[in-house]
């Protein structure tokens, strides 16, 4: 079977000065195999923020104490939450914090995830000075996006998915085509441009932001991220909102 994923996983690979990734997966999608990826922040008083969680190993765990004491749980979007559960069991003391609108979905509520606050209102205190929030809202579809001031370096979930075909099952690849999604221009599938362009100028306004920040490198979910010449690849994937 062909291997979705970017290996080694569930292990922290450093990108740049306080941030690391975590690839992880495959997370399977309505019966089809996707690479997925956590991103790991550190802030200046040693606390990790852990963006999009991924599953949850004691080996991880341990990797990650190496970095930096686990100070903040995201769920970023309302799609990408369900590994979250299982870290907040082996943090209960740690916040967690959720894109607006996932506490509604009665799958959450149903998990047991806790939602301890909501990224509504932007970064919170503790980040501020390091970390920018950009809520960017569709229907059905909400997003919070992360930037890294001192590194330059975004984080995103669903906006950006750049998956190479290569790697992909034989139909999934066809699909991933299809939906526009496919390395090395990938874009946000057909249907998340859908859920997106319903938020009207309010999220085409805070895609603009984004592509304004000009970021060194934005990472992603699902496939290959933008190591280089972030912001004009950002650009032109984010062009189906901006305009």
């Amino acid at each position: 079977m062909t291997d979705v994923t970017y290996r080694p996983l569930d292990t922290p690979k450093p990108v740049a000065d306080d941030v690391w990734i975590v690839d992880s997966g495959p997370h399977w999608l309505a019966g089809m195999p996707l690479p997925v990826r956590m991103t790991v922040l550190r802030l200046s008083n040693g606390g990790l923020v852990l963006h999009s969680p991924t599953r949850f190993t004691p080996d991880l765990k341990q990797a990650l104490e190496a970095l930096g004491a686990v100070a903040h749980l995201v769920a970023p979007n309302t799609a990408h939450w369900s590994y979250m559960v299982d870290w907040q069991k082996r943090y209960p003391s740690v916040a967690s914090w959720a894109a607006p609108g996932l506490s509604r979905r009665p799958a959450v509520s149903a998990s047991g995830l806790r939602i301890d606050h909501d990224l509504a209102g932007g970064a919170p205190q503790a980040w501020r000075d390091e970390i920018e929030c950009i809520v960017v809202r569709g229907t059905g579809l909400t997003e919070v996006a992360l930037f890294h001031r001192p590194s330059r370096t975004l984080v995103l979930t669903d906006l950006v998915v750049n998956v190479e075909p290569e790697k992909l099952p034989f139909p999934l690849a066809i699909g991933a085509r299809l939906v526009g999604s496919t390395a090395p221009n990938g874009r946000a599938p057909i249907y998340a441009r859908l859920a997106m362009r319903t938020g009207g100028d309010e999220a085409a306004s805070a895609a603009r932001r984004l592509v304004a920040l000009k970021p060194d490198r934005v990472i992603f979910a699902h496939g290959k991220w933008f190591e280089s010449n972030g912001g004009q690849r950002l650009r032109e994937a984010l062009s189906w909102l901006t305009r």
